[in-house]
C-alpha cells in the first residue's frame, strides 16, 4: 500500500499575509473610529471611570508610593477590600498577554479592536475563509452594546466581550477540528475572560458554551460518538480549570468577599424602613443568599424591545437622545419662546425612550443585515450549529426579559447555581449579540462556498440533500443548488421585511407615552411632540433597516445569477454590515462623547474641598450629603462615608438604609449637624451641604464626631443581628458598646473609661498604628469598618482577637498600661490566590509555546472531526 504524500504547504508569509492585512484593517478601523484619543490627545468621558478613579485613587497612591498593594481602602464605605476596586495580582502573567494581543493601545481602542481580532480568530475555528471571517468579526465587533457600554464606562464588561469570541474558537476547534489545539485555544480565551474581571458576561458566555455542550452531546449519542465527546468535554474541564487558576488569586478574593457583600447571605430577618427616594433595597427580605428579585430585575428588557434586535429606535433609542432643531419637539420649543442659544442645549438631551426600563444608553441592536442572515441561517446552516445558535438566542432573549417573564425567570433565579448574583438581567442579550452574528456568516459563508474555488466534495447531490456545509466545498453550484438558495434567500427576506412591517402597525396602534411624561407634563413640556419625534425615529428606522436588509439580500441574488464573484459578493455585505453598524453606533459613541480633559481636571479640588485639606490629622471622615451613595468623587480627596460601588459590604448597606438614611432625615429637619450618632462613630467630622439658590455648597465641621477611637465605659448585648442593629437607634456609641454576645461572648457589662487615653499615630490603608494609655482594663472601639478575613490585631507586637462592636465596627478589650495597638490587613486569601495565579500563568505559557509549535510543526496532516465540520 502506498503512504499518501503530505501536501506541501504554502509558504509561511504566504500563510500568514491575510491574517496580517486583516489584523491591519481592524487596527484602522479602530483608529478611525476612536481618532479623537489617538490623533487628538483626547479621552473618552465615561462616567464609570470617573467614579473608578475617585473610589481607586488612595489605593492607586499607596501603590506609586510603596510599590505594593493596600488591599482596602478608607476612602468609600467607611472603608472596604479593594479587590472589587483596584487589586494588581502579580503572579497572573496575562496581563503581559493582553498587552501583546492589544498592541498596548489606549484602553478603548484596545477593546474594540480586540473584539475585531477574536471574532475574526472565531470565524477561521469555523472554518471560513479570511474574507468571510473579517465580515464576521466586523458584525460581531460593531453590535451596538459593545459601543455603548464604552460610552458608559463599562471597560471590564467591554473587554470580557471582546475576549468571548476566542473561547467560542477554542470550542468549536476542540469538537470539529483538533481538540488539542482547540483545548489550548479555549484555555487562552477563558483565562483572558476571567481576567478581565467581569463575572457576569463570563456567566452569560459559559451559558453558551452549556447549551453548546447540551446539543453535543444529544447528538454523539444519537451518533455513538459519546467517548469522542467526553474525552473532548474532559479537555475542555481541564482547560478551565487552568483558565480559572489564572485568575484565581481575583476569583478566590472575590468568593471571599461576597459572603460579605450585598450578594451574600443576609443576617437580617426583618425588611428595612420604605425611605421615600431612596432606590430599592438590594437585600433579600427571607434572609436568603444573593440579591432580591426586585433589584435583580430592576433592569429587565421588554418583551416588545427585543425588536431593537432589528430596529434600534423601536422604543426610541437612549433614555437621553439628541434632537435636530427640525424635530417635532425642537419646532415646539422654539414655539413656546426658548431662546436659539439654548436650543441645542436642549435638544441633546431629549427623553425619547419610552420602553419598560427605568434608564437604558442604548438599544442592543446586532444589525438589520446580520438579521436576515441569522434568518437565512436558520434555513440553510448545518443542523447541530444552527440548534446551538437558535437555543442559546432564544435563551438570551427570555432570560432578558425578567421580570416581564416571570414564569420561567423567576425559576432560573432561584434555582440555577449563582443566578441570583448578578443584576440588570437584561444584560443577557449578550448572548444573542454572539450567536446571531455567528450564524448569519455562516449562512453567508453557506450560499458562497459552492463557487469558492476549493477541492471538489465527495458527492455532486444538491445542497438540500447535505445539511453540512463540508459537502459544498468548492462544488460549482448547478441550478438545484441555485434555486434552492434562492428561495431561502427571498423567504428570509420576506420573514424580516414582515417583521419590519409589523414593527410599524405596532407604531400606528401605540401612543408612545412613556412613565417620564407625568414629569414632564408637570413642568410644561411639549409631550405631543416628543411623542411624534419617537413615533418618527420607530419609522425611520423600521425604512432604514427595510433598506439594508434588501441591499444585502440584493447582493445575495446578484451572486447567485453569477452576476458578482465571490470576493466582491463577501466585500459587499461586509461593507453593508460596517456602515449598518458604524452608524447606529455613531448615535450613542460619537465626537461629544470625547473631552481634552485629563483625570486631574476631572477633580479639580472644590472649595469645599480646599478647606477640608486644610485638616492635616492623620484620619477622619467626609459625608457629602449630595447623593452620598452613588458618588465616588468625593473619595479622590477625602475618607468618604458614601461612595460608588456595586457590592457594598452588606452590614454597611443594612447601615446605609436603616441608621444613616433616617438619621441624615434628621439634619435636615433639625439643622444640626451632630444630630446623627452613626456619623459619630463613623468619625464624620464633615458634612458637605449641596449648593442651592445663592448659597454655595459648605463643609460643617461635625462637633460630634467622636475620632479614631475611644474608651467606652458599658456594653449592652444583643442576641442576634436584628437586634444589634435596632440597638443603634438609641445608642450613645460615645459611652455605651452593642455586641452580639452569640458571636462574641464573655465580655463584661462595665469598663472603666475615665482618664484613659488612645491616638492614632500611624496610618496607611492596610495599616493602622495606635498608642494608648488605660488606668485600667477597658474596651476600646474603633471607628474602622471590621472585616474578619484579613485584619489582624496586635498589641505590642502580639497578635489578639478582636471583636465586632455597633454592628460595623472593630473593638479590642485593652489592658491596664501604656500599649502599642496596631491593625494590619493581611489577608491570607490574597496570598494563596496569587501563588496559584502565578503556577498557573506559567502553565498557560507553556502550553501556549506548545501549541504554537504544535500548530506549525507537529500537527498531522489531518485530524478526523466528531461528525459535521462547521465550514464556510
Amino acid at each position: 500500500m502506498t503512504t499518501p504524500l503530505r501536501p506541501t504547504p504554502a509558504p509561511l508569509w504566504r500563510r500568514v499575509l491575510p491574517h496580517l492585512l486583516a489584523v491591519l484593517f481592524f487596527l484602522a478601523l479602530a483608529s478611525v473610529y476612536f481618532a479623537p484619543i489617538l490623533f487628538e490627545d483626547k479621552t473618552l468621558a465615561q462616567h464609570d471611570i470617573v467614579q473608578f478613579n475617585g473610589g481607586a485613587r488612595e489605593a492607586a497612591q499607596f501603590r506609586e508610593a510603596t510599590g505594593e498593594e493596600a488591599l482596602w481602602t478608607n476612602s468609600m464605605f467607611s472603608g472596604m477590600p479593594t479587590y472589587l476596586i483596584s487589586t494588581r495580582f502579580p503572579g497572573d502573567l496575562s496581563l503581559y498577554l493582553h498587552k501583546l494581543f492589544t498592541l498596548d493601545l489606549p484602553a478603548v481602542v484596545a477593546n474594540l479592536f480586540l473584539a475585531l481580532v477574536c471574532g475574526y480568530a472565531l470565524g477561521l475555528a469555523l472554518g471560513l475563509s479570511p474574507l468571510l471571517s473579517v465580515v464576521g468579526a466586523v458584525a460581531l465587533g460593531f453590535t451596538s452594546y459593545n459601543l455603548i457600554i464604552l460610552a458608559a464606562g463599562h471597560n471590564t464588561k467591554s473587554l470580557a466581550l471582546a475576549y468571548a469570541p476566542l473561547v467560542l474558537a477554542g470550542l468549536l476547534v476542540t469538537f470539529r477540528r483538533n481538540k488539542w489545539l482547540g483545548m489550548a485555544l479555549f484555555t487562552l480565551g477563558l483565562a483572558m475572560n476571567i481576567r478581565s474581571n467581569h463575572l457576569q458576561i463570563t456567566y452569560y458566555l459559559l451559558l453558551l458554551v452549556l447549551v453548546f455542550g447540551v446539543v453535543e452531546l444529544i447528538f454523539a449519542f444519537r451518533e455513538k460518538r459519546l467517548p469522542a465527546f467526553f474525552t473532548r468535554t474532559a479537555l475542555l474541564a481541564v482547560g478551565a480549570l487552568l483558565a480559572a487558576g489564572v485568575s484565581f488569586g481575583r476569583l478566590y478574593t472575590t468568593l471571599e468577599y461576597g459572603q460579605y457583600s450585598i450578594r451574600g447571605r443576609s443576617e437580617l430577618t426583618t425588611p428595612p424602613p420604605a425611605t421615600p427616594g431612596q432606590p430599592a433595597s438590594p437585600e433579600p427580605v427571607d434572609g436568603g443568599s444573593g440579591l432580591s428579585r426586585e433589584y435583580a430585575f430592576s433592569y429587565s428588557y421588554g418583551i416588545g424591545e427585543t425588536a431593537t434586535l432589528l430596529i434600534p429606535n423601536f422604543y426610541g433609542g437612549a433614555s437621553q437622545m439628541k434632537l435636530s432643531e427640525n424635530s417635532a419637539t425642537g419646532k415646539a420649543l422654539v414655539a413656546a419662546g426658548v431662546p436659539p442659544a439654548q436650543l441645542n442645549d436642549y435638544l441633546a438631551q431629549m427623553p425619547t425612550y419610552w420602553g419598560d426600563q427605568p434608564i437604558t444608553s442604548g438599544p442592543v441592536y446586532v444589525g438589520a443585515v446580520v438579521f436576515f442572515l441569522f434568518v437565512l441561517g436558520l434555513m440553510v446552516a448545518d443542523r447541530r450549529t444552527r440548534i446551538w445558535l437558535l437555543v442559546g438566542t432564544l435563551l438570551s432573549i427570555v432570560l432578558a426579559w425578567g421580570k416581564n417573564f416571570e414564569t420561567f425567570n423567576y425559576l432560573m433565579f432561584d434555582l440555577f447555581p449563582g443566578y441570583n448574583k448578578f443584576r440588570a438581567v437584561s444584560m443577557a442579550l449578550v448572548i444573542a449579540q454572539l450567536a446571531m452574528p455567528v450564524l448569519a456568516v455562516l449562512a453567508l459563508a453557506r450560499v458562497l462556498r459552492g463557487r469558492a474555488g476549493f477541492a471538489p466534495a465527495a458527492s455532486a447531490a444538491p445542497i438540500s440533500s447535505h445539511p453540512s456545509l463540508a459537502a459544498l466545498a468548492g462544488r460549482p453550484l448547478d441550478d438545484a443548488d441555485t434555486a434552492y438558495l434562492k428561495k431561502h434567500v427571498l423567504r428570509a427576506l420576506a420573514i424580516t421585511a414582515g417583521l419590519c412591517v409589523l414593527a410599524l402597525l405596532v407604531g400606528l396602534v401605540s401612543d408612545f407615552s412613556a412613565p417620564i411624561d407625568a414629569q414632564l407634563q408637570q413642568g410644561g413640556f411639549p409631550l405631543e411632540a416628543i411623542r411624534a419625534d419617537r413615533s418618527s425615529m420607530l419609522n425611520n428606522d423600521v425604512f432604514r433597516s427595510l433598506l439594508f436588509m434588501a441591499l444585502a439580500a440584493g447582493v445575495l441574488w446578484f451572486f447567485l445569477q453569477r452576476k458578482l464573484s465571490v470576493g466582491m459578493a463577501a466585500a459587499l455585505v461586509g461593507l453593508l454590515t460596517l456602515v449598518d453598524l458604524w452608524g447606529v453606533d455613531k448615535r450613542y459613541l460619537n465626537d461629544d462623547n470625547f473631552q481634552r480633559e485629563t483625570v486631574a481636571e476631572q477633580f479639580v479640588p472644590s472649595a469645599v474641598d480646599e478647606q477640608i485639606l486644610q485638616d492635616k490629622d492623620l484620619s477622619y471622615r467626609v459625608l457629602n450629603m449630595a447623593n452620598p451613595f452613588n458618588d465616588a468623587q468625593t473619595s479622590y480627596y477625602h475618607k468618604s462615608i458614601g461612595g460608588y460601588h456595586g457590592a457594598k459590604l452588606r452590614r454597611y448597606q443594612d447601615l446605609i438604609e436603616r441608621q444613616i438614611s433616617p438619621q441624615l432625615q434628621r439634619i435636615y429637619t433639625e439643622n444640626r449637624p451632630d444630630a446623627a450618632p452613626v456619623l459619630n462613630m463613623l468619625n464624620t467630622r464633615y458634612l458637605i451641604t449641596p449648593a442651592a439658590e445663592k448659597q454655595p455648597a459648605q463643609a460643617i465641621r461635625n462637633p460630634g464626631a467622636l475620632g479614631n477611637a475611644w474608651y467606652v465605659s458599658q456594653v449592652q448585648t444583643v442576641q442576634n443581628p436584628d437586634q444589634e442593629i435596632q440597638a443603634l437607634t438609641t445608642l450613645d456609641p460615645a459611652t455605651t458598646a452593642v455586641v452580639d454576645a452569640s458571636k462574641f461572648p464573655g465580655l463584661k457589662a462595665s469598663y472603666a473609661a475615665a482618664g484613659s487615653t488612645i491616638a492614632l499615630t500611624k496610618y496607611t490603608p492596610n495599616a493602622l498604628t495606635y498608642r494608648t494609655t488605660a488606668v485600667q482594663d477597658g474596651l476600646v472601639v474603633f471607628s474602622e469598618i471590621y472585616y474578619a478575613d484579613g485584619w489582624q490585631a496586635y498589641l505590642d507586637g502580639k497578635p489578639v482577637p478582636h471583636l465586632r462592636a455597633d454592628y460595623v465596627l472593630r473593638a479590642l478589650p485593652v489592658p491596664a498600661g501604656t500599649h502599642t495597638i496596631e491593625f494590619k490587613f493581611e489577608p491570607t486569601a490574597y496570598a494563596l490566590g496569587n501563588t496559584v495565579s502565578l503556577v498557573s500563568s506559567v502553565l498557560l505559557i507553556l502550553l501556549l509555546l506548545w501549541a504554537t509549535y504544535y500548530a506549525f510543526w507537529g500537527a498531522p496532516a489531518a485530524e478526523q472531526p466528531e461528525g459535521e465540520l462547521v465550514t464556510g
